[in-house]
């Protein structure tokens, strides 16, 4: 928790004139204006975490360091295990609301606690910065776009500072790393981002949006509707049996060519920027001299997905085409393939030259297969943020560092019972400044703030002397 010193003012000024730098909205002021209620929307308190969060990253970025954060304490989310995101499309607005109520609280006790003390004694009292800014996780939008509209109005009203969105498939998610990921069409990630956008816009609000993006090793994709999503599309080459029937005997293949009509084929390809099915049919026709068969209906799932090939080069593709509607990108990987991650970082920036990233650590990430020596691990967060990644986040904490503690203490209590507590727990807990739990510090616990209400109520001061105010009645 930094001190820190803010002058609202310049600040909003600043992230004003740069927002405006590099967000495109694909509607009008007019439109944003019509969409509003008669009474003005309340969403100070998020646009104001939002600004905040938004300095520090950019801070981070000019010195090329990063905020490393981990994922809430509350386990109610992680309560159904395998994550399907098919918890209430509340739940996540609902947990961000109590954590910030938490933050309010401990920034008043705080704040009433200094205020009892003159001026020259508070440089010598705690003063901590308890309202960090909140990022969370909004998924893939929880259904329609009004209701991905009324998701991101709740994490306004409950205070978040940024927010998520991912491209994948409702209903289909199997965890977040491999197992059959399945995406949707880039126009409709594009659409939810700008559902979330105008929200935001509607309320007067400066939220956060990250865009975060999940195509790294995605392996299915719902619709072929976008010929932006046409060249990652796999299909067959020769008529088969449908993958439904025969799973093993319907793989899909690439066109046999030569090294010189493939050449010949990826050079009649670059002369546009997205080429469709038929268009590239009719292309590899012409190369090969023949009719090119290639059908990606018969390789389809039982629940209708198309099989897709992913590439760095897609997610450089989605990335870019969401850039213009959201503050950060976040490229959601399987592995940590540094020349993956490398090869992104610096494709996007040359399209967004000052981009700000995030980067997520999982919980199974194989360093050492992935050729990281003990000594990259150690500065990768480091190396990372001088590539633009500000927000690195470890979500997996409230699995397996929980249950993890969890599973110690449960084994400490069953072996050496209040003797292990006091050792292990309470000791350690109570020698710490500020103690863990602070029940016996008036000031932390809010025992202050207590008396102050009472105080207030009897009509006395809370207030160093002499410097307190009276209000009148007029």
């Amino acid at each position: 928790m930094p001190e820190l010193k803010i002058s609202m003012q310049d600040e909003q000024r600043a992230f004003e004139a740069d927002v405006a730098a590099h967000l495109k909205r694909p509607y009008t002021l007019q439109t944003v204006a019509a969409l509003r209620t008669s009474l003005p929307t309340p969403s100070a308190v998020s646009s104001a975490q939002a600004i905040k969060l938004w300095n520090q990253l950019h801070e981070h970025n000019k010195a090329g360091t990063c905020e490393l954060t981990f994922s809430t304490t509350d386990r109610g989310p992680a309560l159904p295990g395998i994550d399907h995101a098919d918890y209430p499309w509340d739940t996540v607005p609902k947990v961000v609301s109590n954590i910030f109520k938490s933050q309010l609280w401990h920034d008043q006790r705080q704040r009433q606690y200094r205020l009892r003390h003159p001026t020259e004694e508070r440089d010598g009292l705690e003063n901590w910065d308890y309202l960090a800014p909140i990022v969370a996780d909004g998924d893939m939008g929880f259904g329609s776009l009004t209701s991905t509209m009324k998701m991101a109005r709740e994490f306004v009203d409950a205070g978040v500072a940024m927010i998520h969105i991912d491209d994948l498939a409702i209903g289909m998610k199997k965890f977040t790393v491999g197992q059959g990921r399945t995406i949707v069409p880039t126009q409709e990630y594009l659409d939810r981002l700008t559902a979330v956008r105008m929200q935001f816009d509607v309320m007067g609000a400066e939220t956060l949006l990250l865009c975060r993006c999940d195509t790294d090793h995605a392996k299915f994709i719902t619709s072929v509707v976008d010929e932006q999503d046409h060249e990652y599309v796999q299909g067959a080459t020769k008529k088969v049996e449908p993958l439904q029937k025969c799973l093993r005997e319907a793989q899909a293949e690439e066109a046999v060519a030569s090294k010189e009509e493939l050449v010949a084929y990826n050079a009649e390809l670059s002369k546009q920027k997205f080429t469709s099915l038929s268009g590239r049919r009719e292309f590899a026709s012409k190369t090969v001299g023949k009719a090119v068969f290639f059908d990606w209906e018969l390789s389809r799932l039982a629940m209708g997905q198309y099989m897709l090939k992913s590439c760095v080069k897609g997610i450089v593709e989605r990335a870019i085409a969401a850039a213009p509607l959201g503050d950060v990108t976040w490229a959601c990987m399987d592995s940590p393939n540094w020349k993956d991650i490398l090869e992104f970082l610096s494709e996007v920036r040359k399209v967004y030259p000052e981009r700000l990233f995030a980067f997520g650590y999982t919980g199974d990430f194989d360093f050492a297969k992935a050729g990281f020596s003990d000594a990259q691990v150690k500065s990768l967060h480091l190396d990372l943020a001088k590539l633009g990644v500000v927000w690195q986040v470890q979500p997996i904490w409230s699995l397996q560092g929980l249950n993890l503690v969890t599973e110690q203490f449960s084994k400490m209590w069953q072996e050496e019972g209040i003797a292990g507590y006091l050792k292990s727990v309470q000791g350690p807990a109570l020698s710490q400044k500020p103690m863990t739990d602070g029940f016996e510090k008036l000031s932390y616990c809010g025992g202050y703030l207590a008396d102050a209400f009472f105080e207030t109520v009897a009509g006395e001061s809370i207030v160093e002397k002499g410097k307190a105010a009276n209000f009148q009645r007029h």
